[in-house]
């Protein structure tokens, strides 16, 4: 299809780029699959306790839902907007800047807080070799390096993705095998019988588990770079999805049958692979695991770049910020504005807390709650999104219907846990700063959306150029289908015009 130039880029991007393995990887860097079992499962396991392992499997059933109401548009159409241009098209031009906006602050909040990872991380390994650099320095060093491979080349960054972290991941699951046969493969009762674990305690897990997903949609950002994108989009989203909830759920099964008759605690520990790898007697791995999670940090880093400046790409290719930032790179066929002002926001702002005495780690914490709330808002409007315009295409099935309203359901959850219920023991309401969160991500969709709706007046074109550039592309995809004989091989089948 990309030999005959059917799916040339519009938009001055390197299309056809990408095969499947480095379409996944994307979607895998912004996920950050290792820092989970790396850093945070003692935060899951100090609400689901034993039923650490159900909080992920639950949680990958519930992501996987919201992946088959994503997949409803990516099987169809793709483009650089990502969710942004489907709720566009699903729910009309303000829902779709709801959407935009608030996947702009999720990728780039979420650069963020895995940038003060890499600064922390960076800290402790420079500090072993006797070299103290500043916080700042470090901030700089991480956004810089991934700026210039966003920059340079769409390829380049998806290779580097996909290396890094894959081999962390299969460090990691060497370092399980290792943890589980020195347990003498034993099937641990207590976990599997959910000793001790109540439905709020696997409820609350679930809020940190949906956390530690976040960002497998984001291959969905390269609809012009991928190869074949209506089938190796769709497959990334799923893919990950599926393989990231697997690989949490062993990692959660062994590390707390690990801690099981220890003197220590899992809740207690900030680095539980290094604790476990060294009652293991094979500290080196430890060690290796900690240099992972930095690699695992910056990877993200750069994997959060890309998204974020193709949701800002398109939204200037609308009308919705200057010009300039919706052009291209004539030698590299990059987002070059849009990738240097995502990098500069990703370093600008850790760097200003960082001057203002905020440690590494809260920083981490406060800008990776926010950027949830921004994955939330996205996950919810696509899922309503989908069976809107699967109606309205003749294509809604009572499945589908059904996947939406479990994915909807499923999303409030988090939704709960993040804003709390005044009174509920299941679902308090966070303690502070966390309890002001909310209404400032609130206050954020206010500014923004109002600035759209304020340029809707003064400029009503802005919604017709929307409008019609995101009917182009899902007209050309439908135009594709019509020619069976040139493109067949790469259409979904379940496209409604494939017949």
């Amino acid at each position: 299809m990309n030999e005959l130039g059917l799916n040339r880029s519009h938009h001055g991007l390197k299309s056809g780029c990408l095969p499947f393995r480095e379409v996944l990887g994307q979607s895998f860097a912004v996920i950050a699959p290792i820092t989970t079992p790396a850093a945070n499962m003692g935060l899951i396991f100090v609400s689901a306790g034993n039923g650490t392992w159900l909080s992920m499997l639950i949680g990958m059933i519930g992501l996987v839902f919201v992946s088959i109401n994503i997949n409803q548009f990516a099987s169809r159409s793709a483009s650089p907007g990502s969710l942004y241009t489907y709720i566009v098209k699903g729910l009309g031009p303000t829902a779709g800047v709801v959407c935009g906006w608030s996947l702009v602050l999720a990728y780039l909040f979420t650069g963020m807080a895995v940038l003060c990872g890499f600064a922390n991380f960076s800290t402790t390994l420079f500090g072993h070799i006797g070299v103290h650099p500043s916080e700042i320095t470090l901030l700089a060093l991480g956004a810089g390096i991934a700026w210039y491979m966003a920059y340079k080349d769409i390829e380049l960054s998806a290779k580097t993705l996909l290396i890094l972290e894959g081999a962390s991941v299969a460090l990691i699951l060497l370092l399980g095998l290792v943890v589980w046969a020195e347990r003498g493969f034993v099937l641990d009762l207590p976990q599997l019988t959910l000793q001790g674990t109540t439905p709020g305690g696997i409820a609350m897990g679930l809020v940190l588990v949906v956390f530690g997903f976040s960002g497998f949609e984001s291959a969905s950002t390269l609809g012009d770079e991928a190869r074949s994108p209506l089938k190796t989009i769709p497959r990334a989203v799923v893919g990950s999805t599926l393989l990231t909830g697997l690989f949490f759920v062993v990692m959660a099964y062994v590390e707390v049958l690990g801690f099981n008759g220890s003197a220590a605690s899992l809740a207690d520990h900030e680095a539980p692979l290094t604790f476990l790898a060294q009652q293991a007697g094979v500290g080196f791995l430890g060690e290796l695991v900690s240099l992972c999670a930095l690699v695992s940090f910056f990877a993200c880093v750069l994997g959060s770049i890309n998204p974020a400046a193709r949701v800002f790409f398109m939204m200037a290719r609308h009308g919705l910020f200057h010009a300039s930032i919706g052009e291209t790179h004539t030698a590299n066929r990059t987002p070059h504005i849009a990738v240097t002002i995502a990098s500069l926001l990703m370093f600008l702002v850790p760097a200003s807390m960082s001057l203002l005495h905020v440690k590494l780690f809260d920083s981490m914490a406060y800008l990776g709650t926010l950027c949830t709330f921004g994955f939330l808002t996205a996950y919810i409007l696509v899922s309503i999104a989908a069976p809107v315009y699967l109606y309205r295409i003749g294509s809604l099935r009572p499945w589908d219907g059904l996947c939406a309203l479990l994915a909807i359901g499923f999303m409030v959850i988090p939704v709960l846990g993040c804003v709390g219920i005044p009174g509920s023991t299941l679902f308090p309401v966070p303690k502070a700063p966390f309890d002001s969160f909310p209404y400032l991500f609130l206050l954020y969709l206010t500014v923004t959306c109002g600035w759209f709706l304020i340029q809707r007046l003064r400029s009503p074109e802005i919604v017709t150029t929307m409008e019609r550039s995101i009917d182009e592309i899902h007209t050309r995809f439908a135009s594709q289908a019509m020619v069976p004989s040139l493109v067949g091989d790469d259409l979904d089948p379940s496209h409604p015009l494939k017949d």
